[in-house]
């Protein structure tokens, strides 16, 4: 085999050596920050096992390339020696039409989070927030896309089911994207996905300023980096206030994300590390 290309999966040191006698060229692909558990409830610190750590670094050891999903994942691959790259997830815009239709008016719109089941804790870190605006603006709706849905009294939670052919739609309907964090290891090492969906979908942003979120967002421009609740509801009420600002700013990310998000872009990209390879 002349190239053998990795991705997540973390080998053991036994592994790495049969793998590495066997293949041509190894690439090492991770977009998580895998050398750590993540934090089984809000507010924990992410586990940290010496088994995992020394997977991870066996794995990038052997590889002749890796290549990491922001510049957190690339200083923990560093230090195992090798040649490490920072190549950005990216989104296929195909799915997300540059007209985003029919929004709200004035202050009547909704608020968006999308996302797996596992990471609604997270929601939890704004749901004051949220609570408060809800209290200001009755015609504001909070959109959850997932499986599963929180169940807040205080705000009125639209439950959308997720689904591969449905989310661009869902996301295209509403008029501004959320996505809260706590800052650690884990977290700082998302690829922040969702915010290039919200994108894709001509929404403005409000993210939490941890890891890859301050390099999708552009502050002011594309969206907010609000670093605590005061801040949260500043910016949101800033979008809720103003039609034209949530369209300019959903424009300038939709620009962003076909500059530098896009796959077709990520994908020659990524070729060209693998061919630098031979």
């Amino acid at each position: 085999m002349d190239l053998l290309v990795v991705a997540k999966l973390k080998l053991l040191p036994g592994e790495t050596f049969l793998v590495r006698r066997s293949v041509g060229r190894i690439a090492y692909d991770f977009d998580d920050a895998i050398y750590v558990g993540k934090p089984d409830r809000l507010g924990d610190l992410p586990n940290r096992s010496w088994f995992r750590e020394a997977k991870f670094a066996a794995t990038c050891r052997m590889s002749d390339l890796t290549i990491a999903g922001n510049g957190e994942l690339a200083a923990a691959a560093r230090p195992y020696g090798g040649r490490v790259e920072v190549v950005p997830t990216g989104l296929d815009l195909s799915a997300y039409p540059r007209d985003p239709g029919t929004r709200g008016t004035g202050r009547t719109c909704t608020i968006v989070w999308i996302g797996l089941p596992g990471n609604l804790s997270y929601l939890d870190l704004i749901r004051p927030v949220l609570s408060q605006l809800c209290r200001e603006t009755p015609e504001l709706r909070f959109r959850v896309i997932s499986s599963r849905f929180p169940d807040w009294p205080e705000v009125p939670v639209e439950r959308v089911a997720w689904s591969a052919s449905g989310e661009a739609a869902a996301l295209a309907s509403a008029d501004a994207g959320v996505m809260p964090l706590t800052d650690d290891a884990w977290t700082r090492g998302k690829s922040g996905f969702k915010l290039l969906q919200y994108m894709a979908a001509g929404l403005p942003c409000v993210a939490s300023p941890v890891g890859s979120n301050r390099e999708i967002v552009v502050e002011g421009e594309t969206g907010f980096l609000p670093s605590d609740a005061y801040g949260w509801l500043e910016a949101l009420r800033a979008l809720l206030e103003s039609k034209e600002r949530r369209r300019a700013m959903g424009l300038a990310g939709r620009r962003r994300v076909e500059e530098l998000y896009d796959t077709k872009q990520i994908g020659k990209r990524v070729a060209g590390l693998y061919e630098s390879l031979f």
